[in-house]
């Protein structure tokens, strides 16, 4: 398999030392409205196809040497949303109102990893959740960034969340080392219902569990690698089940991705090609009825689908895109601002 800007060494742990533009490190002020830099260097590390961004695994498949920055004339109209980009673990997170705008307009401070909003696609109802530090904690935030709750989890590095039209939020586990505890295997899944109390821990058949989603018949699905080969899996929890079951796919995705519904498609991301695969899942089997490519990002470690739009956070060139969705293609829009290892993007209504 040939991946672009990697080195592959068989199992080995292959480094790479990135340099972004800025130097200076993000104010501390969870209100902060101005915008953050970010970090002077990444030390990026492989072992086996996991990437660890300064010792911590993250869910992105690869970055480049540089970011990349870019501007392209936005939408004048009103902007009635903000969208979200997550950077890496505990750093922050920008805020943006396209498409009055592609610039920054504010920043959430120590936020990080993924974001998720209380509608299955679209715009969030003025509500994000972020999955982001590793002090296992996940927080919820009313737009554009008050903090008006937290949950805690006994895991450190979370790698995504999912909300159901019930309000449970579902969040999953990259790594599943307790905290304070060496890394184990991972791939489990905690649901809060109604999002509140202590979660219910759910096994998962994958080793490490990287995006789920929700589809509107309350059926959760979740992508990752399972085993030492680090092999692509999706899984479902149905609704009312407490076991998940592993989901065929009959297309062979490379690396997890977004798992979301678009309103018609169980959808699932492939951070390798930038495709997003439309399936119909019937029993345990997910039928590729649709491929969508996007061109132009390095890697989207996640992406958000809204009515007409995919938003993208760009690992690989530290930098956030909008395309059209269901078209695919180029970006119609790049985001400008500072980023730090995009790992996560959402959006919700003002």
């Amino acid at each position: 398999m040939h991946i672009p800007g990697l080195v592959k060494f068989g199992g080995a742990v292959v480094a790479l030392v990135i340099v972004s533009g800025c130097g200076s490190t993000p104010r501390q002020a969870e209100d902060d409205m101005t915008v953050a830099p970010s970090a002077a260097t990444l030390n990026a590390t492989y072992v086996g196809r996991t990437l660890f961004v300064n010792g911590s695994p993250v869910a992105a498949a690869r970055l480049n040497p540089l970011p990349r920055y870019a501007e392209l004339v936005p939408d004048k109209s009103n902007s009635k949303s903000y969208e979200y980009i997550f950077n890496n673990y505990d750093t922050y997170a920008g805020i943006f109102d396209y498409p009055k705008s592609v610039q920054q307009i504010g920043t959430i401070n120590g936020a990080g990893g993924q974001g998720c909003t209380n509608v299955l696609y679209g715009y969030g109802k003025k509500i994000v959740w972020n999955v982001g530090r590793t002090s296992g904690l996940i927080s919820e935030y009313r737009v554009p960034n008050k903090l008006i709750k937290t949950l805690s989890l006994n895991y450190t590095y979370t790698s995504s969340c999912a909300m159901n039209t019930s309000g449970d939020i579902a969040v999953g586990v990259l790594v599943g080392n307790p905290l304070g505890n060496a890394y184990g295997p991972g791939g489990q899944v905690v649901i809060f219902k109604k999002a509140a109390g202590s979660g219910t821990v759910y096994n998962t058949p994958l080793t490490k569990e990287y995006f789920d989603g929700y589809d509107p018949n309350g059926n959760l699905f979740a992508d990752g690698f399972t085993g030492s080969g680090e092999t692509f899996r999706l899984v479902e929890l149905p609704k009312g089940s407490s076991a998940f079951v592993t989901i065929k796919t009959t297309n062979s995705p490379e690396f997890p991705g977004s798992v979301q519904w678009d309103g018609t498609y169980l959808t699932v991301f492939d951070q390798y090609p930038s495709e997003t695969y439309q399936y119909t899942v019937s029993g345990t089997t997910a039928t590729l009825k649709n491929t969508i490519q996007f061109r132009g990002a390095s890697d989207c470690a996640q992406t958000w689908i809204v009515k007409g739009l995919l938003y993208c956070g760009d690992a690989g060139n530290s930098a956030g895109y909008v395309f059209k969705y269901p078209d695919g293609g180029s970006p119609v829009a790049t985001f400008t601002g500072n980023f730090d290892v995009p790992m996560g993007v959402t959006a919700a209504k003002k």
